[in-house]
This record gives structure tokens, C-alpha cells and sequence, in this order.
């Protein structure tokens, strides 16, 4: 499964897209994670988005 990400502005308009793919982070947490450039007012922008599953870096020290 992957997530889409949408940012807009403040009117609702879209201004650009990212795409979060599920990941296991370093630290053992478990979650999505997605890069990408947007424009905004004619400036490019880099983007990242982190999403981290709460507990699941408990839940994985249980399971080991």
C-alpha cells in the first residue's frame, strides 16, 4: 500500500503531489515515508513526509 500526500493552499487548490511508500526506519519503528519537489509562487520546494506508526517500535522489540 502507498500513500498519497496532496498540499494546498489555503483555498484548496492543489500545488503539488507526493507519494509515501511504507518503510522500516532505523530506529525500528515502523511507518511510510516520500520525497519529492513542488512549486509554489514560481519557487521550487523539497518536500518530505514521515509518517510513523505509534508503537510499532515496542511492538517490534516484543516480536525480536
Amino acid at each position: 500500500m502507498k500513500i498519497t500526500v496532496d498540499f494546498k493552499e489555503d483555498s484548496g487548490q492543489s500545488i503539488g503531489v507526493v507519494t509515501a511508500s511504507p518503510k522500516n526506519f532505523k530506529t525500528g519503528s515502523k511507518g511510510f515515508y516520500g520525497q519529492g519537489k513542488i512549486e509554489f509562487e514560481g519557487k521550487r520546494y523539497q518536500v518530505q513526509v514521515q509518517l510513523v506508526e505509534i508503537g510499532s517500535k515496542e511492538r517490534a522489540k516484543v516480536g525480536a
